[in-house]
Parts: C-alpha cells; sequence; structure tokens
C-alpha cells in the first residue's frame, strides 16, 4: 500500500530534524558521554538515560493513542535551540550547549507530533535533563555551602558523643587528627543523584502533587543531614582508631553505606504521607 502523502511528509521531517540533531549535536552529545565517564558526580547517567528510554518505551501504546497535532511552534522552539548552541558555543559555555540539545528535541517532538506527545514524555525528558552537570560556578558555592553544612552537622554530633572537637571552617580539629571536608565530600554527588531518585520515588508511588512535591523537596535536607552524619562518622572512626581508619575503601564503603541509608529515609517518608503504590505506566504493556 502506497504511504500517504502526510506520512510521507512526517518522514521526511523526521529525518531531516533527526539528521541536523546528529550532525551539529554529535560533538556536544560525546562530550556530555566522557564527562559522565570522567565525573563522579554524574556517573549514575549511566542508570538514568537508559531508564529514562526505557520509559519512553513503555509508554509507546499511550504516544500511539494520542492524537497528532503538529504545531509550528515546535519550529521555532528547534531554532531557538540552535540559536542557544552558537550563542553557548561562541561563549564557551557547555552547560548551555547541553540544554539546547534537549531543546532542539522538545522542539522536534512538538513540531513532528504536538504539545500531547511532548507531555507523555516529560518526564524522560525531565531525567535527562538532571544527568546534564551544572554550570561551574553554581557547583563551587553550592559546594561551599554543604561542607559548611556538613562540618556544622558532624561538630554537633561529636559534641553530642562527648568527643572533643573544634571546628574552624570545614576543618574538623581533633585531639589526635585534623580532618578537612573537602569538596569530594562536600555530599554534591549523593545530593544529584538522590534529587533523581526523589523525581522517580515521587513520580511511581503518588499520584497526588503535593506529596510528589514533598517527597522532592525532602532530598537536599536528607542528603544535607546524612552527609553531616556521614562525616561526624569518618571522625568518630578517626578519634578511636586514627585516620588510616577512614581512608580508600572504608571511605568509598561508608559513602554507599550512608546513600543507602539517604534513600531508606526517603522511601521512608514517601510511605509516611501516603504513598499510593506503583502507577499503571509501570505494568508490561
Amino acid at each position: 500500500m502506497p504511504m500517504k502523502p502526510a506520512g510521507t511528509k512526517l518522514l521526511a521531517s523526521a529525518a531531516a530534524m533527526g539528521a541536523v540533531l546528529a550532525v551539529l549535536y554529535l560533538p556536544v552529545l560525546s562530550k556530555l558521554v566522557y564527562n559522565w565517564w570522567t565525573d563522579p558526580d554524574y556517573s549514575h547517567a549511566f542508570v538514568v538515560v537508559p531508564l529514562a528510554l526505557f520509559l519512553i518505551w513503555q509508554r509507546r501504546a499511550e504516544l500511539s493513542r494520542v492524537r497528532s497535532a503538529p504545531s509550528s511552534l515546535g519550529l521555532v522552539l528547534a531554532i531557538g535551540a540552535l540559536l542557544l548552541l552558537i550563542a553557548g558555543t561562541l561563549g564557551a559555555e557547555i552547560f548551555v550547549t547541553r540544554m539546547s540539545m534537549l531543546v532542539f528535541a522538545a522542539g522536534t517532538i512538538v513540531y513532528l507530533l504536538g504539545w500531547r506527545h511532548l507531555r507523555v514524555l516529560a518526564f524522560p525528558l525531565l531525567l535527562i535533563a538532571l544527568t546534564i552537570p551544572i554550570p561551574a560556578i553554581i557547583i563551587s558555592r553550592l559546594t561551599l555551602s554543604l561542607q559548611l553544612c556538613a562540618s556544622t552537622i558532624a561538630e554537633a554530633s561529636l559534641s553530642a558523643a562527648s568527643i572533643p572537637v573544634l571546628r574552624e571552617g570545614n576543618v574538623l580539629v581533633l585531639p589526635n587528627a585534623k580532618l578537612q571536608v573537602a569538596e569530594a565530600c562536600s555530599g554534591i554527588r549523593s545530593l544529584t543523584a538522590l534529587v533523581t531518585l526523589a523525581l522517580l520515588v515521587a513520580r511511581f508511588s503518588e499520584r497526588r502533587w503535593l506529596p510528589r512535591l514533598l517527597i522532592i523537596a525532602s532530598a537536599v535536607p536528607i542528603a544535607v543531614l546524612v552527609n553531616g552524619l556521614r562525616v561526624a562518622a569518618s571522625s568518630i572512626a578517626a578519634y578511636w582508631y586514627g585516620t588510616a581508619a577512614v581512608e580508600g575503601f572504608v571511605h568509598e564503603l561508608l559513602g554507599w553505606v550512608m546513600f543507602i541509608v539517604a534513600f531508606a529515609l526517603m522511601a521512608a517518608w514517601a510511605k509516611a504521607i501516603g504513598g499510593r503504590g506503583a502507577r499503571p505506566e509501570l505494568a508490561p504493556q
């Protein structure tokens, strides 16, 4: 059966937009993947991106049921994304070029299929957006604040445990050791990963918007609190057994254990405010 003119036009438009995406954004995408590989703060992208693609595949039936209503505003979005790409490239602003890639994808969906299709795909696209590294200037400010929060929580915990401690900024001075809450221990890595998990928990455990927002909002205080307790636990170990007890494998293991604790706290919070079970789209189709 010969293809309808509308179908031919749709395929031609999709091929053209896909070619633009491949040619112009391939360097951006390759550098982004390299960033995921080399930066531990965003290594969770190798789990999040396949999960987002799986969610898109899971919604294939819903996408097929949604009536197509292509909008020329999608083309405006796509052109705007290309302008962002040019501006980001000329200004050496990597974050802008990477975000423009998602804006171009969203514009393409709207131009070819319509706003309803974009709404169906909004959550997977949001997950992918969270894997794009935040600009360094913002990270540096967040990191310093997180370092101070972690050292303050650790100081209070050590004092409660009757362990003598003196805090000097982000440095904890013990009778037998001096521990610095470095940038790597600021908790920014667990914070970005926990926010992503909070979105997933909120999306698939609750259908009401207010509880969803409360679950997502809980990620920040839980991440800050647990990271402070991790620093406190490291300090206690250093006080009793020396700094060798909190280096290497033990330090990494403690980080993973505390991340699991953070996730457990968030899951418990989600259940406490009235989780209503898995959403229908998680079921096999």
